[in-house]
């Protein structure tokens, strides 16, 4: 089996992705969590160490490259020292197979900001990877292929770091969802445990945030089904599925992120409340927000292309025109009596 560093080294030719630990990706050892640009900022430090990520050695990159970056451009020296000590904070824990050992330590061990490098007179930022990541980076073999412009498109540390697991997982074979008790889900999200303590409040401004961020700004969409036992939520399911069509989700990519929250809002709005337009003749609607979004209002998680082709044999079986201005309303209770499979 591949290790991730090799992967990381194979693919250095590629700058919109990084190569990360999957170990990291899906938050399982981490603790004290960045903010979503200290989150930023540890991915492009990542991506620019790449194969030699797991090495003991400087690493190095110059501040103009990094204030060029789309979602990190603004920072001045001052603001990165902040981030900088964000990042010296994270802490990994983790429990060694053979030992049994409990680990502690954290993603860098020093980072220097400032003075002139030799090779380019500009001002530079270099690091040296705590030994606890490179031993993780090196001993490795499992990755995910991040997105980058995702990732610096994202606002929120709860977006990130849920799409970061989401990505470590939506290419294994016919493995389409994950469930989490609540605890595990927080820990995912990166959520203290002084905060967002009742459910409903972590469902609010923490989960239904982040998969619809993600929906509208990545290559799968998400969605959260809560189970409760009694009535408390127990354990949380979250479920991915790859966008048969890109197109939008680029285009928004490519807009300013003035609006983006608004366009957002737009598509999870009371949707069937209005006339719509005439449902798609053929193909997918997995990236077709008017459509997409009944379905997931409607508690359906059949795959978007099936429920499609399906829904389009029910109406012409019954001769409901697929142009009828009805047509949202028979296809949210459609969608509504296929609900969960």
């Amino acid at each position: 089996m591949a290790k991730t560093v090799d992967v990381a080294r194979d693919r250095a030719y590629d700058d919109t992705k990084t190569v990360m630990p999957g170990e990291v990706a899906r938050g399982v050892y981490l603790e004290r969590a960045p903010s979503a640009q200290g989150l930023k900022l540890l991915l492009l430090l990542l991506g620019t160490a790449g194969g030699a990520m797991g090495e003991e050695k400087q690493h190095e990159i110059r501040l103009a490259d990094l204030k060029r970056i789309e979602g990190v451009q603004n920072h001045s020296r001052e603001t990165l020292r902040a981030l900088f000590v964000e990042l010296r904070g994270a802490v990994l824990v983790y429990e060694e197979t053979d030992s049994q050992d409990e680990i502690i330590g954290g993603f860098i061990d020093e980072l220097r900001v400032g003075g002139q490098s030799d090779d380019t007179g500009e001002l530079y930022i270099k690091w040296w990877f705590g030994r606890t990541f490179r031993r993780i980076a090196s001993e490795s073999n499992h990755w995910a292929i991040i997105d980058r412009q995702t990732v610096y498109a994202l606002r929120s540390k709860f977006s990130i770091l849920l799409f970061q697991h989401v990505s470590s997982l939506v290419n294994l074979h016919h493995i389409t969802s994950k469930t989490f008790t609540v605890d595990e889900i927080r820990a995912v999200l990166g959520v203290e445990g002084t905060k967002l303590t009742r459910f409903a409040d972590l469902r609010r401004f923490a989960i239904e945030p982040a998969i619809e961020e993600i929906s509208q700004l990545s290559r799968f969409t998400v969605t959260a089904s809560p189970e409760k036992v009694g009535r408390s939520v127990r354990r949380v399911t979250i479920s991915w599925q790859l966008k048969d069509d890109l197109r939008t989700t680029r285009r928004e990519l490519d807009q300013p992120k003035v609006g983006r929250k608004a366009r957002r809002d737009q598509t999870v709005e009371t949707i069937t409340d209005r006339a719509g337009p005439a449902f798609p003749a053929s193909g997918g609607i997995a990236f077709d927000t008017f459509w997409h979004g009944i379905k997931v209002q409607s508690g359906c998680n059949m795959d978007s292309t099936m429920v499609a082709e399906k829904f389009r044999a029910f109406c012409e079986q019954r001769k409901i025109a697929l142009t009828s201005p009805k047509i949202a309303d028979v296809f949210k209770s459609f969608c509504g009596k296929i609900g969960k499979v």
